[in-house]
């Protein structure tokens, strides 16, 4: 077993470790200073295993259906925090994780659950690069009088999401047999990435968290519904789209991209607590994507 495989294969027991030296050394909260840079490459490297061929696959209908379950969400996370009577900042925290793209391992998970690689990898890419507007309207149409600066969340987008994503895409149908010879690396180095922020985010928040479990102990229950819904979502949207569809969009809609959120409300300059419910869905979203992946491949 090669490193690379050490670290795709165990990511869950890497999100837990981060996440416990993060409550153990706060200093680790050093990270998040630098949390664009680990943002941009985190996406420029998953994304530069994305192929022309995967998008010309895609139905267009089916498509269509995951997007509409993904404008679904951010409604869905501001509905959860609100009954479970959340802090504003809390609050801001479960949108912006509601609005994010879908995980970046979603094509993974969903190549691995015998589900439409293709359907999962252009829904990333199309809600990526419309990440752009959509993020910051729904933040300002959900949460806009606790007075969220959308202004940085524009520019983090456009400088650690989508330019990153664009230039990976690009060079990749410009040059792909070069780029696909290291095809095998990219999941790992987006992977050391994604670690690498939540133990910085798990840091910041290390004494909130030390101080306050009942708080913790909401926020839990909150990304567990979401997750669970998303699921939901996604298992209705995709409903009668054929199996191998049926499985992307589950996985499309209910994996949120908790580490694309919690570098977003870092890097945005968004109270530290608020990427809070990013840090704690990772955990519970690693750990049910898994089993629904082995659910779907012995039913098959």
């Amino acid at each position: 077993m090669g490193l690379t495989d050490i670290i795709e294969d165990y990511l869950l027991l890497w999100i837990l470790l981060s996440v416990v030296i993060g409550i153990a050394v706060p200093r680790v909260a050093t990270v998040t200073r630098v949390s664009t840079a680990i943002l941009a490459v985190m996406i420029g490297s998953i994304s530069l295993t994305l192929s022309a061929d995967q998008f010309r696959q895609v139905d267009s209908r089916t498509l269509g259906a995951v997007l509409l379950g993904h404008v679904t969400m951010p409604f869905l996370a501001f509905d959860v925090a609100y009954a479970l009577g959340l802090s504003p900042e809390l609050t801001v925290g479960f949108v912006v994780l509601g609005s994010v793209t879908p995980e970046l391992v979603t094509p993974v998970m969903t190549e691995l659950a015998d589900g439409d690689t293709a359907l999962s990898t252009t829904a990333l890419v199309v809600i990526g690069i419309g990440s752009v507007g959509f993020i910051p309207a729904v933040v300002t149409l959900l949460v806009g009088g606790i007075d969220v600066p959308t202004a940085p969340i524009v520019e983090q987008l456009v400088v650690a999401v989508v330019a990153p994503m664009v230039v990976a895409v690009s060079v990749r149908a410009w040059r792909p047999d070069r780029v696909g010879a290291y095809d095998e690396y990219y999941p790992a180095i987006s992977a050391t990435m994604v670690v690498l922020i939540i133990g910085g985010v798990t840091a910041a928040n290390a004494t909130v968290i030390r101080s306050n479990l009942s708080l913790l102990a909401g926020v839990g229950a909150g990304v567990v519904a979401l997750n669970v819904l998303g699921y939901g979502v996604g298992f209705v949207v995709g409903s009668q789209a054929p199996q191998s569809m049926r499985i992307s969009s589950i996985l499309s809609v209910g994996m949120r991209d908790f580490a694309v959120a919690a570098a977003l409300v870092i890097a945005a300059g968004l109270p530290t607590i608020a990427s809070l419910p990013a840090v704690a869905f990772g955990v519970v979203e690693m750990a049910t994507s898994a089993g629904l992946v082995k659910w779907f491949t012995r039913r098959k």
